[in-house]
């Protein structure tokens, strides 16, 4: 059996907003939360969202505590560069206090991106990559309508260069909301296929967290970095974001109108995004981010259907923390051998993404098998994920599970 690398210094490290407040119909705090950083607001959402009742009451709300409101409601899924282009070029000009995204990913990522571009000048581009921000961005505040992303944690915004056909990261903790809301009502009128690429998106994160690997940074590193790999903090959420998903993602998609469920799940994919905040996702997402740009599938589908895979990879490296997810998951005998422990609790992921309806392969997605080494190749390009993985994984490493996820081949690698 592997040797398994562990937290031997024993840290612990989060980074998260300065105020969180979660619950049913709690966006009603939203004003009083912006009116604290000025009084000229932007709020950043997507065109379906933008035409709610819902966004149409806090659009009054704002305006009720006598703040001046501006509104960028053209976010485009997976954020092409040009939206912050555009929302630059019309809102340098207005002075803005402080940015408000509501949406999914994409629309809160738009909020940081162009809170940063606003405050600092420039091109979204001067900003790619690990702490090119030279200070701070106007103050953000988050509002998830999904429960999937962590985006509303995260002080990572992930933007779509249409021109370069990749997508990048700005990472920094200059992005970092002041405030995140996080109201379960607003996922109640989520498509169903939304709330399952999403709940798949949570999973993902959680698990990769959980099982990261442990860095045992020096204090040069962890000054430099954002991800410092899995630790002690980050164990407590994940587990716990665990916990909930076992049993809320089966609910949701039974009764999409179980607000408890919704809740419950909601606060679980908030724990994710604390989580990765610091151990940052893996392999599974290095993997999805190539698949995502050929077949133009939903992120949440593309990460779940690859972890199946990319979990039965690590395992050799993860044996104790893998059993330790099956005590979690409620479905590991602890008389029973760490690996079968460990088995048991990959099979449970297994059931738990079979349950929201992720695709069992990547045929599913529309990937073809002659794509497989273009994958494999491009993957090896995101070095920041692939660098928190467990297990080191070659590009010869990640065709092979490439090659398993293609054909759906749950067979484990060797535990010796």
């Amino acid at each position: 059996m592997t040797e398994e690398n562990r937290n031997d210094i024993r840290l612990g490290l989060l980074r998260q907003p300065g105020t969180v407040i979660f619950g049913p119909g709690q966006r009603q705090h939203l004003p009083s939360l912006a009116a604290r950083h000025g009084r000229r607001v932007l709020l950043v959402t997507d065109a379906r969202m933008s035409t709610t009742p819902e966004f149409t009451d806090l659009v009054a709300a704002f305006k009720a505590e006598d703040l001046e409101v501006h509104v960028f409601g053209e976010v485009d899924a997976e954020l092409p560069r040009e939206n912050i282009q555009r929302a630059v070029e019309q809102f340098s000009g207005e002075s803005i206090d402080v940015v408000v995204g509501i949406g999914g990913g994409s629309c809160l990522d738009m909020a940081k991106v162009t809170a940063l571009v606003l405050a600092q000048g420039g091109d979204i581009r001067d900003y790619y990559g690990e702490n090119l921000v030279p200070g701070p961005a106007l103050p953000i505040i988050t509002v998830p309508t999904t429960a999937g992303t962590g985006a509303e944690i995260s002080c990572i915004g992930v933007v779509f260069d249409t021109e370069r056909g990749v997508k990048v990261g700005v990472a920094s903790a200059y992005l970092e909301p002041v405030a995140t809301v996080i109201d379960p009502e607003f996922t109640l009128t989520a498509p169903p296929g939304l709330t399952a690429a999403t709940g798949a998106d949570a999973l993902s994160h959680l698990i990769e967290s959980f099982t990261d690997i442990s860095k045992n940074p020096s204090l040069e590193k962890m000054q430099k970095h954002l991800y410092v790999g899995k630790n002690l903090l980050t164990d407590v959420y994940c587990r716990y974001g665990l916990e909930l998903l076992n049993t809320s993602l089966e609910r949701v998609v039974a009764d999409p109108s179980d607000i408890g469920a919704r809740a419950d799940t909601m606060l679980a994919a908030y724990c994710g995004g604390m989580a990765l905040n610091t151990a940052g996702t893996a392999s599974a997402h290095a993997l999805q981010s190539p698949i995502g740009g050929l077949t133009h599938t939903p992120h949440g589908f593309g990460v779940g259907a690859l972890l199946p895979y990319v979990m039965r990879f690590n395992l050799p490296a993860r044996v104790s923390v893998f059993a330790e997810l099956g005590r979690v998951l409620g479905v590991a005998n602890a008389a029973d051998d760490e690996l079968t422990q460990a088995k048991a609790g990959i099979e449970r992921v297994d059931a738990l993404l079979t349950a929201v309806g992720a695709p069992g392969d990547l045929r599913e997605l529309g990937v073809e098998e002659k794509d497989l080494e273009h994958i494999a190749e491009q993957a090896m390009l995101s070095t920041r994920l692939l660098a928190n993985n467990p297990r080191e994984m070659s590009q010869a490493d990640a065709l092979e599970v490439l090659r398993r996820a293609y054909r759906g081949d749950r067979s484990y690698w060797s535990v010796s």
